[in-house]
């Protein structure tokens, strides 16, 4: 297959996932109907290398992260963050309920060693995935090796239809407090004013007030950008001896601090014209994983497979709706939360961001709607997906 190829069946797949999106107003996620159609494409024609073959090699994938996540500490102030406490212990509560549910009953139905290798990929990313993998064949289980990559692979398939479905009920119960007046009375004071702020307030670059606008251009921008995320590696390197932290969280965290600073502005990715290269990079990387899962290993693997993700989700139900409760946040933005766990980061942003434009035409709600959702379902993955699941990986792998 020729480059040219593979990228036209690559950028289809991702139209039709888009198309479908739009038609259903987000009820199916784009990235549910893509991840749908990249296994049929492994399962029949496609080579196993199309992604890289189509120019888009793992080394392209983890740049543009690294890019991307720093933008998305842009859309973040200090402020914010510090707002987000609520956020963080509802997507610690919904692991925990993943932990307990599984433990629980997981262990009576599958077995001890199938849920240990379990949790840590279904509350988390690729790194957790491959430390229980690794653990595991070392450990002389081959079959759970196989087992902890592929329910990393699959758990979207359960994430990506709820997290629409609870977001789409938040949204619409925000619109309605908003249109009637409510959402404005409540915020009357801080939040409405930062919503509004938001939404008409220009970003000033404060270190470079004095430069003329010409200089400002798309390379300029994508330097101090890079120029993040590099400090943000370098300092996870340096961390590391002592503590190991993930660049991609520390990429996050200095996107915010640049961007108070004055160094960077809001969404600088998207003004330097390469956001949705960016993301169509990403998108392409996570669909590479599922070459992973042959027709074969997953009958192998399909009951312990359903299994542990429906009784994980139940989990993060009843422990994420009584978080909420006690802290007074609607259960549909608490399980939303927690459900961040089965994806993280682009997903997350790509499927909120569906919803919200399914929602309303007007730009101001369009605006109210990101300030409400977006930071809790971007700060829930990091926690979750970045920081927590390595955290477990390490630990449970010790288990086996």
């Amino acid at each position: 297959m020729s480059q040219m190829l593979a990228l036209v069946i690559l950028m289809l797949i991702l139209f039709i996932g888009d198309l479908v999106a739009v038609r259903t107003k987000a009820w199916v996620p784009s990235i549910f109907i893509c991840a749908v159609l990249f296994l049929g494409g492994y399962w029949t024609f496609f080579p196993q290398d199309i992604v890289a073959l189509a120019g888009v090699p793992p080394v392209v994938a983890t740049m543009m992260m690294y890019l991307l996540i720093t933008n998305m500490g842009t859309l973040l102030s200090l402020q914010e963050l510090k707002n987000q406490w609520k956020t963080i212990i509802i997507a610690l509560s919904g692991i925990l309920g993943i932990i307990a549910i599984l433990f629980g009953i997981g262990t009576f139905l599958f077995g001890y060693q199938t849920v240990v290798v379990a949790i840590p990929p279904l509350v988390g990313g690729v790194v957790s995935a491959l430390i229980m993998s690794e653990g595991a064949k070392e450990a002389g289980l081959a079959s759970l090796s196989v087992f902890a990559i592929v329910i990393y692979v699959m758990q979207g398939f359960a994430g990506y239809p709820i997290t629409s479905i609870v977001l789409k009920r938040e949204g619409k119960r925000l619109l309605q407090q908003y249109r009637s007046g409510q959402l404005a009375e409540k915020a009357q004071g801080k939040a409405a004013a930062e919503v509004a702020a938001t939404a008409v307030a220009k970003p000033e670059l404060k270190l470079f007030k004095n430069m003329p606008e010409k200089y400002n251009t798309d390379f300029f921008k994508f330097l101090r950008l890079s120029l993040v995320a590099y400090l943000a590696y370098l300092t996870s390197t340096l961390l590391a001896p002592v503590v190991t932290i993930s660049p991609f969280v520390l990429c996050l965290l200095f996107g915010v601090i640049a961007t108070s600073a004055g160094f960077l502005e809001r969404q600088v990715l998207q003004k330097a014209n390469g956001f949705g290269f960016a993301i169509m990079a990403l998108m392409l990387f996570i669909f590479d994983g599922l070459k992973q899962a042959t027709p074969s290993m997953m009958l192998e693997i399909i009951y312990p497979l359903v299994g542990t993700i429906v009784l994980g989700v139940i989990g993060m139900y009843i422990f994420s709706f009584i978080a909420g409760k006690i802290l007074k946040v609607s259960k549909d933005m608490a399980f939303a939360v927690s459900l961040t766990a089965l994806y993280g980061f682009p997903a997350d942003y790509i499927i909120t961001n569906e919803v919200i434009k399914s929602l309303t035409e007007d730009e101001r709600e369009r605006e109210m709607l990101t300030s409400h959702m977006l930071p809790p379902m971007l700060v829930g993955g990091f926690i979750t997906v970045t920081m927590v699941s390595v955290v477990l990986a390490g630990i449970f792998v010790g288990f086996l």
